[in-house]
């Protein structure tokens, strides 16, 4: 499956954003689908997914109640709503789909084979 990342930009701190994953030559019904983030000099880490058949997505604490992770079969998209922006939440944000992870290691990036090219959210305070 091929993703491709859309919907970042500048916004203030207390703003909202909604991310797009596209996902091509691959239904997202059958993946774990997941979002990552790294922002400049730090290591990527994992936000959020949305488990196969689950209707509980899993959430960072630090963006818990802020951040939804959604998924349309129909038009197999991906999408991640960030709600109440905060500068820390400034980073290039990854959509990632596996076929492969387990369920106590959702939030391990390793398992993720397949990666979209990222998009920039920027919050200015």
């Amino acid at each position: 499956v091929q993703l491709q990342a859309s919907g970042g930009g500048l916004v203030q701190a207390g703003g909202s954003l909604r991310l797009s994953c596209a996902a091509s030559g691959g239904a997202v019904a059958r993946y774990v689908l997941a979002w990552f983030r790294q922002a400049l000099g730090k290591e990527r880490e994992f936000v959020g997914a949305l488990r196969r058949g689950d209707s509980n997505p899993l959430y960072a604490d630090s963006v818990k109640g802020r951040f939804t992770i959604s998924r349309d079969n129909a038009k197999n998209m991906v999408y991640l709503q960030i709600n109440s922006l905060k500068p820390e939440d400034t980073a290039v944000y990854y959509c990632a789909a596996s076929s492969t992870v387990i369920y106590s290691s959702t939030a391990d990036q390793r398992f993720y084979a397949y990666w979209g090219q990222g998009t920039l959210v920027t919050v200015s305070s």
